[in-house]
């Protein structure tokens, strides 16, 4: 029997897309949205947009609760000591690039940032430019052949130069979740500062960030179900007092005149002019929504769903699969057909997925790969989903061996 999907109902966009004779299978890129973000959109604006922390009047005294009543959930869901630990972004990647610019002065020549070869280009280029632009020194942590960080590896590679670890929690082409214990383990006993990109990782279960003990976690809201152009910094809040403001302007200044200026302490230093306020609020609708979820049934419903994608993968003769994949994606490529003329015919019967070097150019070079295929699942996909891949798979295959 297929596999059903009991929050398939709750995303209006999966219906209007199968009418159109879509089948999404790119979560891992972006999330459709529940009705429930769709509805504190509208409602935002339909009752009256207002700017938020700077006027009296109704509106924006509703829209800034509303905002902050974000923050606080977002602190909760992450275990954040407090609220002041939530610094509202436009996107995980300006969340990435805040740190590089606002930690620059915490470096000097010569010393270490540590990366991984699988981080998406977020968590690469910030940190490979903040070292060309002081004068450090780039250390990336090699793989073992399942597509983990090698910890043997690790424990060489961070030393006393290391002044900062930057990882991804779970990897966007390899779907392996990272040793984050032992690497922050070895971090912390040099005192690096360590930051821990958790774009794919949050959407996949709770994850609790006082004990994982990160200084710096990032996320983007699109990826967990909610509005666009809206990313969360958390930050330890002495994490927090080594960053300096990256962005001036509005609302982040305490004083200013000609000669100089204060700023506020974070959150609000680190959020200058107007933030994406209808999206901050629609993700907090998104946080009310999978808070009103059953978990486990969850966690249940992607994993049987992926030991489905990886044994139909499998199942068919030139597959191979990239990494050993745990959740929720799966990337691969088939010998002797480029995965560009692969996602063209799956795209022209309607497939979504992923084709490409999926933004870790340098992870697929180092396979000796130009791209691969991606596929990866939301809450919402169902078996119906992959028998309709699977057939535009084979079909693919058919004209192109």
């Amino acid at each position: 029997m297929s596999l059903s999907s009991p929050w398939r109902a709750d995303f209006p966009a999966l219906a209007a897309l199968e009418a159109e004779g879509q089948t999404y299978l790119d979560s891992a890129a972006t999330a459709q949205k529940p009705q429930a973000v769709l509805d504190a959109l509208l409602g935002y604006y339909a009752k009256g947009a207002a700017n938020v922390h700077r006027a009296q009047h109704l509106p924006g005294e509703r829209a800034t609760r509303a905002f902050e009543d974000t923050r606080t959930k977002l602190a909760h869901w992450l275990n954040a000591a407090s609220p002041h630990e939530i610094v509202f972004t436009r996107g995980a990647t300006e969340a990435l690039n805040l740190l590089a610019y606002g930690l620059e002065e915490q470096f000097q020549p010569d010393d270490e940032i540590v990366i991984s070869a699988l981080e998406h280009h977020a968590n690469l280029l910030p940190w490979q430019q903040l070292a060309l632009r002081r004068g450090l020194k780039l250390r990336v942590l090699p793989l073992d052949p399942s597509g983990l960080i090698d910890l043997q590896a690790a424990q060489q590679l961070i030393g006393p130069r290391t002044r900062l670890l930057a990882v991804s929690q779970l990897s966007n082409v390899l779907g392996g979740w990272q040793p984050l214990n032992e690497l922050l383990a070895l971090a912390n006993a040099q005192g690096a500062l360590t930051v821990v990109d958790g774009a794919q990782g949050v959407v996949h279960g709770r994850h609790d960030l006082q004990a994982t003990g990160c200084d710096f976690y990032v996320l983007s809201s699109h990826k967990l179900y909610g509005p666009d152009g809206v990313g969360v910094l958390y930050g330890r809040a002495t994490a927090l007092q080594q960053l300096k403001p990256w962005q001036f302007g509005g609302e982040m200044v305490m004083q200013a005149d000609y000669a100089s200026a204060k700023f506020r302490p974070a959150p609000l230093g680190f959020e200058a002019g107007t933030p994406a306020i209808a999206g901050v609020i629609g993700l907090g609708a998104t946080l009310d929504y999978l808070s009103g979820q059953d978990a486990t049934a969850i966690a249940r419903h992607e994993a049987s769903l992926h030991a489905e994608l990886l044994a139909g993968l499998a199942a068919r003769d030139g597959v191979r699969l990239l990494g050993e994949p745990q959740v929720a994606l799966a990337s691969f490529v088939i010998e002797g057909v480029h995965s560009a003329d692969l996602a063209h015919l799956l795209t022209e019967q309607g497939i979504a997925v992923r084709a490409g070097h999926h933004c870790a150019m340098p992870l697929l070079k180092s396979l000796g790969l130009p791209g691969a295929i991606r596929v990866s699942l939301g809450l919402y996909n169902d078996g119906s989903d992959l028998e309709r891949f699977f057939s535009a798979l084979d079909q693919a295959l058919g004209l192109l061996r």
